[in-house]
């Protein structure tokens, strides 16, 4: 996409414009297995920490409980996640992978790796590296 000349130089615009094509990509790659971008990414932090509370989960990702609580509800009734308590307070509940995102792990990682790659095909790997810095800067702004 090249911009017009009188464009304002826009980074809100151009970082919303990133987003939608990343966003679009990636939700077109998980269509065949009946994901979300962000029920995906639920699964990738409880691969990597299993038995987090919802709580955590939230801390973990950066999101707020209103965003993630109908999404874990979703993935509960669709068999991706199983809620259990938890084991240090009874008044929690501990979230874990089913079996069936599971069995589906190293092809759904796969797929992230591969959206990731092609979005990224055109930068050298110093420019990836700033750009994910960039990214994580602006995450990290108060």
């Amino acid at each position: 996409m090249k911009l017009p000349e009188d464009v304002p130089d826009c980074m809100v615009f151009l970082l919303a414009k990133a987003y939608q094509k990343a966003h679009a990509q990636f939700k077109k790659q998980l269509k065949p297995y009946g994901l979300t971008n962000l029920q995906h990414l639920v699964l990738e932090a409880l691969w990597y920490r299993q038995g987090m509370t919802a709580s955590m989960l939230c801390r973990s990702l950066i999101l707020d409980k209103a965003t993630l609580s109908g999404t874990i509800d979703r993935m509960i009734k669709g068999g991706w996640i199983e809620k259990k308590r938890s084991t240090e307070d009874k008044r929690q509940f501990a979230l874990f992978t089913s079996r069936k995102a599971d069995t589906l792990k190293d092809i759904l990682v796969k797929v992230r790796i591969e959206t990731n790659t092609d979005l990224l095909k055109k930068f050298s790997m110093e420019e990836k590296i700033l750009l994910k810095r960039f990214l994580m800067d602006i995450i990290d702004t108060e």
